[in-house]
C-alpha cells in the first residue's frame, strides 16, 4: 500500500489479494461477493496507473466498478480526479464508498467533493439580504429564516443539506455563490466562504470527486488561461464515460440565452437595492435592456425544439431584424456606460458591468461569426430562447487538452462498446493509444430477461404505427401488471402514446413534464403498479431495483433526429470526409442509447423482467445485427404468449 494505507499491509499486496474469493474485501465487507470482472477491472486500472496509460473499460451493472477503480487510484499515490455523470453518484462515492475504504484500507486518505458554485450558499448575500425588504411572500420569509440559521451551523454550505427548500425555489438563485455575482478575494467573507473552503479541501486532497460538467468547465477555462477550478492533478477516472462527448461539446462551445439577460437584469436590480445605490438613470437603462431583450428574442418564433442557424440564415435574420437587434445591443452598451459612470463602484457593480459586456460580445459572436468549426443553432424551450455554437468535432480538442496532457485517463461505463469493440468511441473522443476491455456480464440475462420484438406491428414510419403500438403497450402492461417504463425518442410520441393508453388501463400513469424528474422517480418507486411515460432523461442514470420495475418498453430504435443541427452537421462532416455517416455515427449512437435504455431493467441478480422494442426494423434491416451483437444474450421472442409465460414464472 502507499503511505496513505494501513502500515500493517504491504504495498505488494495484489489486487487478487483484495478482490479475490476470500480476499481482504470479503473479510471486511459484509455483503461482498467475488466477481471475476471486478478483479479484472481493478488489475487493468492498477496497470494503467503504473504504466501511465489510458484505459477503456465497459463494465456492466453488477460488476462493482466503483471499488474496482477507487482502490487502484488510492494505491497509486497520485492525486486523482474522479469525474461522475451526476451529483447523486458523487454523493454515493463520497458518503458511502470512500468512508468504507478509509475505515478498512486508507485511514489517512484525504478526499474532497467539488460541485458547481451554484450548489453553495453565499454568506455575503445572506448578510446583505437580512433585514432588507426583498423577500417575496410568506414562504420566502420562512425559507430565508431557516437558511440564515443553517448558515451559522453548516460546514459545507451545500444546498443538498436543505431538505425543506423546493428544487425550483427562486430564493436560492438569489443566494447562491455562482461566479457571476462573486467578488472573489475582495469580498469581506472570502476567508469564511464555502467556495474558498471547498478549494482548500481540494488542494489538500488525494482524491477529488467532481462531475463531468465541473470537470469540463475547468478544462475549458484552462484552455483560455483564465485560471482553473480544480487543483493540479495527474490522472482522471471518468465514470459513466459515455456522456463526456456531449458534455465536452457544451463547454467547448459558445452560448447565450434569453434567460441570461433576464438573470442579468434581476441581479442588477437586486444589487442596487441591497447596496442602497440611488441610480435612477441606471435603473431605467436596466429596464430598457430587459424590454429590448424580450422584444428581440420574440423574433425567434414560438416553435419548440432545436433549429439550425447557419451563417446564411443568421445574416438574413440580422438583416430582417436589424433595428431591434441594434436597439438591444445599444441598450446593453447603455447599461455598461451607466455602471461605468457611477461615482463609487462596489465590486458587485464592476462584476455586473463585466457580465453585461461578455453577454453582448457572446450575442454578437453567435449572430455574426463565421468560424467553420462550429455548428450554429437556436432552441425554443418553453419561454426561453437559447443561441449556441457547438464544435462539430471535439476529438481534436480532447486529444490536445485532455489525453495528451494527462498520462492516465480511465474511462468506464456499462455502455461504451459497439459490437464488442471501442472504435466508435475512440474516434469520437480522440483516443489513440489505450488499453481496451469489455468485461464479462455479471448477470444471467437469458434467465433474467426476455426481449420481445413484436413481428405483427407495422414499420414505425407507417401511419398506423402509433395506434398499433399503443395497443401493444396496453397488452404488455396487463401482463406485467404495470411496473413499467415506457421510453420514447420524442416528446410528441410520448404524449401521443400516453393519451392513447391512459383510458385503456387502470394502472397509475406518470408523465414526464408534469413534475420534476426526481419527484416522478420517487412516485414511481413508491406507487404500486405505476407506469412512467418518459423520454431521454430517463434512458440513463435511473436505478429502480426489484419488482417495482419489471418492464421497459421502447417505441423506436433511438436514432438521433437527423434534422437536429448538431447531428446534421456531424453527418455532413463525415460525408465530406468520404465516410459512411450512417454506419460510423448514427448506428453506433443509437446502439449505445438502446443499451442505456435497456440497462434500466436488470440491476441485481434477483431482478427479472421484460424488455420490449416495438420497432421491428431491428430484425428486418441489415444494421439490426449490430444492435444484437452489442446487447447481452437475452432470450428473444416475437410471441406475446412467451412473454406471458415468462412473467408467470417470475
Amino acid at each position: 500500500m502507499t503511505k496513505r494505507a494501513k502500515d500493517s499491509e504491504a504495498k505488494d499486496i495484489s489486487m487478487a489479494d483484495i478482490f479475490g474469493d476470500g480476499g481482504l474485501l470479503a473479510k471486511r465487507h459484509q455483503t461482498f461477493e467475488f466477481r471475476r470482472g471486478q478483479l479484472e477491472m481493478a488489475e487493468i486500472v492498477e496497470e494503467a496507473f503504473a504504466k501511465h496509460q489510458h484505459a477503456l473499460i465497459e463494465a456492466g451493472t453488477g460488476t462493482g466498478k466503483t471499488l474496482a477503480y477507487l482502490l487502484p487510484a488510492i494505491r497509486s499515490g497520485r492525486r486523482v480526479v474522479i469525474s461522475t455523470a451526476t451529483k447523486s453518484l458523487q454523493e454515493q462515492l463520497y458518503h458511502k464508498d470512500i468512508p468504507f475504504l478509509q475505515k478498512h484500507f486508507a485511514p489517512d486518505l484525504k478526499v474532497a467533493l467539488m460541485k458547481g458554485r451554484n450548489n453553495f450558499l453565499c454568506r455575503h448575500k445572506v448578510h446583505l439580504m437580512a433585514g432588507q425588504p426583498v423577500l417575496k411572500g410568506i414562504d420566502e420569509v420562512d425559507w430565508f429564516a431557516q437558511i440564515r440559521d443553517w448558515e451559522k451551523l453548516t460546514e459545507t454550505g451545500d444546498r443538498a443539506e436543505l431538505n425543506f427548500l423546493p428544487d425550483d425555489a427562486d430564493l436560492w438563485h438569489r443566494l447562491d455563490a455562482r461566479s457571476d455575482t462573486c467578488t472573489g478575494q475582495k469580498c469581506d467573507e472570502f476567508q469564511n466562504c464555502f467556495i474558498t473552503s471547498m478549494h482548500q479541501r481540494a488542494q489538500d486532497a488525494d482524491v477529488i470527486i467532481v462531475n463531468h460538467h465541473l470537470f469540463f468547465a475547468d478544462l475549458a477555462i484552462r484552455q483560455d488561461d483564465f485560471g482553473a477550478i480544480l487543483p493540479e492533478y495527474s490522472a482522471v477516472i471518468f465514470d459513466e464515460a459515455h456522456e463526456i462527448e456531449d458534455v465536452a461539446s457544451d463547454y467547448f462551445g459558445r452560448g447565450v440565452s434569453s434567460y441570461k439577460f433576464d438573470e442579468l437584469s434581476r441581479d442588477a436590480e437586486q444589487t442596487l437595492k441591497l447596496l442602497s445605490i440611488d441610480a435612477p438613470t441606471l435603473r431605467k437603462a436596466i429596464t430598457r435592456m430587459r424590454e429590448r431583450s424580450h422584444s428581440f428574442f420574440e423574433f425567434f418564433g414560438s416553435r419548440e425544439g432545436r433549429h439550425p442557424f447557419e451563417p446564411a440564415e443568421r445574416a438574413t435574420f440580422v438583416e430582417q431584424h436589424r433595428e431591434p437587434y441594434e436597439d438591444f445591443t445599444t441598450a446593453l452598451k447603455r447599461v455598461e456606460a451607466e455602471m461605468a459612470a457611477l461615482p463609487a463602484k462596489p465590486e458587485e457593480i464592476v462584476g455586473l458591468a463585466r457580465r453585461t459586456m461578455e453577454a453582448r460580445r457572446e450575442l454578437t459572436f453567435l449572430l455574426e461569426s463565421d468560424e467553420k468549426n462550429y455548428v450554429y443553432w437556436f432552441e425554443r424551450r418553453g419561454r426561453g430562447v437559447f443561441l449556441a455554437a457547438t464544435p462539430i468535432d471535439v476529438s481534436t480538442i480532447l486529444r490536445e487538452k485532455l489525453f495528451d496532457q494527462f498520462d492516465t485517463a480511465v474511462l468506464t461505463s456499462a455502455t461504451l462498446a459497439v459490437a464488442g469493440h471501442f472504435d466508435y468511441l475512440k474516434h469520437r473522443l480522440g483516443l489513440d493509444m489505450v488499453r481496451e476491455r469489455v468485461l464479462p456480464q455479471e448477470f444471467d440475462f437469458r434467465e433474467q430477461a426476455i426481449l420481445y420484438i413484436p413481428e405483427r406491428l407495422p414499420d414505425v414510419r407507417d401511419a398506423s404505427f402509433p395506434a398499433r403500438a399503443a395497443e401493444e403497450i396496453v397488452e404488455l402492461l396487463e401482463i406485467t401488471e404495470g411496473r413499467a417504463f415506457c421510453l420514447f425518442t420524442s416528446y410528441v410520441q410520448m404524449r401521443d402514446a400516453f393519451e392513447r393508453v391512459k383510458s385503456k388501463v387502470d394502472f397509475p400513469l406518470l408523465l414526464q413534464g408534469t413534475a420534476p424528474r426526481s419527484v416522478l422517480l420517487d412516485r414511481f418507486k413508491t406507487t404500486p403498479n405505476a407506469v412512467l411515460f418518459a423520454t431521454a432523461s430517463f434512458w440513463q442514470g435511473v436505478d429502480v431495483p426489484g419488482a417495482q420495475l419489471s418492464c421497459v418498453i421502447i417505441d423506436r430504435l433511438p436514432f438521433a433526429v437527423p434534422s437536429d443541427p448538431i447531428v446534421a452537421a456531424r453527418v455532413r462532416a463525415l460525408k465530406e470526409d468520404g465516410r459512411d455517416a450512417f454506419a460510423e455515427y448514427q448506428v453506433p449512437e443509437a446502439v449505445l442509447a438502446l443499451k442505456q435504455g435497456f440497462g434500466r431493467l436488470i440491476r441485481s441478480r434477483s431482478d427479472r423482467g421484460v424488455l420490449a422494442i416495438l420497432d421491428n426494423r431491428i430484425r428486418r434491416m441489415r444494421y439490426g445485427r449490430i444492435f444484437f451483437e452489442s446487447l447481452p444474450d437475452y432470450t428473444t421472442t416475437g410471441d406475446l404468449a412467451d412473454v406471458e409465460r415468462f412473467m408467470q414464472n417470475s
